[in-house]
């Protein structure tokens, strides 16, 4: 605290027209609070002392403190326990008939269905889809993977191998990335 200045001084400031009292001392810096209500900070050797008025006391202004945000609370289930929807992409439970269908327009019915569901999950806040594309040749798995690609807000990887063998990919989409 200042030797010339204590809380509760009434204090002019050299050089301006402006007057306060003094709400904090410290070291060689005086912080004064004006007439209209404004803390400004002086060195000591800028202010004198105001011998015209006394002031009896000095309710020093209190800043509110910043309300904390509150804690979202996280589920502390792992991942490995959310339960997934599965979505089987075999073309006999994506259509009633598939005859007329080359293994071009299957493929496209596939993935379409796939971006649906991916982009439903997301709207809907779904955390976890299984996709159960078989094992095949592995054209299905690539253009899957591929459009999986297409997306920053989730991640795949192997679904499960003793449930489902090497015929799925698990899709885990983040929740607070829209």
């Amino acid at each position: 605290m200042s030797n010339k200045f204590s809380i509760g001084d009434r204090v002019l400031v050299l050089d301006d027209d402006m007057a306060g009292v003094v709400a904090f001392a410290e070291a060689e810096q005086i912080t004064v609070t004006t007439t209209d209500d404004i803390d400004l900070t002086f060195h000591e050797d800028e202010l004198i002392h105001d011998k015209r008025f006394k002031v009896a006391a000095v309710v020093p202004k209190v800043e509110p403190q910043p309300k904390k945000p509150k804690r979202r609370i996280q589920s502390r289930k792992k991942a490995a326990f959310i339960p997934a929807i599965e979505v089987d992409l075999h073309i006999h439970h994506l259509t009633d008939d598939e005859r007329g269908m080359d293994n071009y327009d299957m493929v496209n019915l596939q993935i379409d269905t796939a971006r649906d569901k991916i982009e439903w999950a997301h709207r809907n806040n779904i955390p976890k889809l299984i996709f159960i594309h078989g094992v095949g040749t592995g054209v299905l798995r690539q253009e899957l993977e591929f459009l999986l690609d297409r997306y920053d807000y989730l991640k795949y990887y192997d679904a499960d191998f003793q449930k489902y063998g090497k015929g799925a990919t698990e899709v885990y989409l983040f929740q607070n990335a829209k």
